[in-house]
């Protein structure tokens, strides 16, 4: 990157923001990943961590330690750019950048580029309607984490395919939307799961990155925060990044 492009922090050298808190985020809900792993069935849910998928379950089966206080320094070493959707942050004397690109790498997760990513075409049929007044969701609402629980609770004489759409409602509400436990998720990407071949091989990558930026972007350094998105895929590149 042209060195014109980061001659600005965000923060002067030597005032950067000392975190009073932790960090807060929404992901590895203990609740969530509590509820699914005891609703599934044990082949239905190493099928799921064999999904495309995984990497999300994988992180909380790993016991993902947060650090909070290196995470915000990192993000308090950022320089402002006009970019977007990339970060780029001091670590020593060079910059090291964070984008689409290191987001894939880190995740594996599927990265095509598709027309409408956040507002995909997904025909309401009888067959959704049902499956949503099941979750106790009207079709037009995307599901919360809570209300995901509380259908978790009680699924255990449903179809199998009814318990794995619910596996996979867990993942894109506890991880890739990543918000708060009673905030209901998009319900334009959220009815994706009644497909789920479709489900499994869609773009999250892509709809991962950008909830976890947009909600950075939007964040006073200065004060507490709460982070929306897979924000522990942003420690693991802290990770590779220092020297």
């Amino acid at each position: 990157m042209d060195s014109l492009e980061l001659s600005n922090r965000i923060f002067t050298l030597g005032e950067e923001s000392f975190p009073i808190k932790s960090i807060a985020y929404h992901t590895y809900d203990s609740k969530l990943f509590s509820a699914v792993r005891d609703a599934l069935h044990d082949d239905e849910y190493e099928e799921l961590k064999e999904s495309r998928l995984r990497v999300f379950l994988k992180f909380k089966e790993m016991h993902f330690g947060w650090a909070s206080r290196l995470v915000h320094y990192m993000l308090c070493f950022q320089f402002n750019i006009k970019k977007k959707y990339e970060l780029w942050s001091l670590v020593g004397a060079d910059p090291m950048r964070f984008s689409l690109i290191e987001f894939e790498q880190l995740t594996g997760l599927n990265c095509e580029y598709i027309e409408n990513l956040e507002n995909p075409r997904c025909e309401v049929t009888n067959e959704m309607a049902t499956f949503w007044e099941r979750i106790g969701v009207s079709v037009d609402a995307g599901s919360s984490s809570e209300q995901i629980i509380r259908a978790l609770k009680r699924c255990q004489e449903w179809s199998q395919d009814d318990r794995m759409q619910l596996g996979y409602l867990v993942i894109f509400s506890g991880f890739i939307e990543g918000r708060k436990y009673s905030s209901a998720t998009r319900a334009s990407l959220a009815r994706l799961v009644m497909d789920l071949d479709k489900f499994e091989n869609y773009p999250w990558e892509r709809v991962a990155f950008k909830v976890l930026m947009d909600s950075l972007r939007a964040k006073d350094f200065m004060k507490f925060y709460i982070v929306n998105g897979f924000i522990q895929v942003l420690q693991v590149w802290i990770y590779y990044a220092l020297p």
